[in-house]
């Protein structure tokens, strides 16, 4: 099926281009939407200079840095209008390994949802300091409590989606960002039925680049967890 992969970007320079070389290399077919937030490090020009000599490649230029949520929502909507049955995210630093998207994709014959889950199968984190895994690790046991949602790494950003699920979403009401905006996403998808699978992987934090992890995203998650759950009891 027609797939693409959405991949947002902010100073994202260093990692780009082999990113999509690497992304390539595993799925010759596979098309990119760099979805780029206005990056003073020229990002985009990357991108304009391959797309001059690659169709697969395509960008979304954005006037400012307006947050991962809005982001991944434009390029969800452009990749739908587009025609595209399989509609993927990940991230340019490496985080996420080229080669485990082709495993997501594939285990998309049984699920409508697949997560590439970093704590299904133990924790497999690597390079995070304890404090930044022991965080991640207690937001998702906090959010399966709290939202009853049976998955393991719902704030996880490596995901392949059928577009049928993404068509059951108002993306124009997404509105939340970071770890809060995966946790939306993955909550409303399971409200509308769509099958979840986890996929197990190994997340290896960034080797260039400057993490975008903040206290506000942090406040973000922790609320959103109770208002998605409130509003379910009201039956929205």
């Amino acid at each position: 099926m027609k797939s693409i992969v959405v991949i947002p970007t902010y100073n994202e320079r260093e990692n780009i281009s082999a990113m999509i070389s690497r992304l390539h290399d595993v799925l010759p077919e596979i098309h990119v939407l760099v979805v780029d937030d206005n990056s003073p490090d020229g990002t985009a020009d990357v991108i304009l200079d391959l797309m001059k000599t690659d169709n697969r490649v395509h960008i979304l230029q954005r006037a400012g840095k307006n947050g991962l949520g809005t982001a991944y929502c434009e390029g969800f909507t452009r990749a739908l209008n587009d025609g595209f049955e399989i509609i993927c995210q990940m991230d340019a630093d490496f985080s996420h390994n080229p080669q485990d998207l082709k495993r997501l994709i594939e285990n998309l014959d049984n699920a409508d949802v697949v997560i590439g889950s970093r704590y299904i199968s133990g924790v497999n984190v690597i390079n995070w300091p304890m404090s930044r895994l022991i965080l991640s690790y207690t937001a998702n046991l906090y959010t399966n409590v709290v939202t009853r949602m049976p998955i393991k790494d719902a704030t996880g950003g490596f995901k392949a989606f059928r577009a049928d699920v993404l068509r059951k979403i108002n993306l124009a009401k997404i509105k939340s960002n970071g770890y809060a905006f995966q946790i939306e996403m993955n909550f409303k998808a399971w409200r509308a039925g769509a099958k979840i699978k986890e996929v197990s992987i190994v997340f290896v934090d960034r080797v260039n680049g400057e993490s975008k992890m903040s206290k506000n995203i942090i406040f973000e998650a922790a609320t959103l967890v109770w208002k998605l759950k409130i509003a379910s009891l009201f039956g929205k």
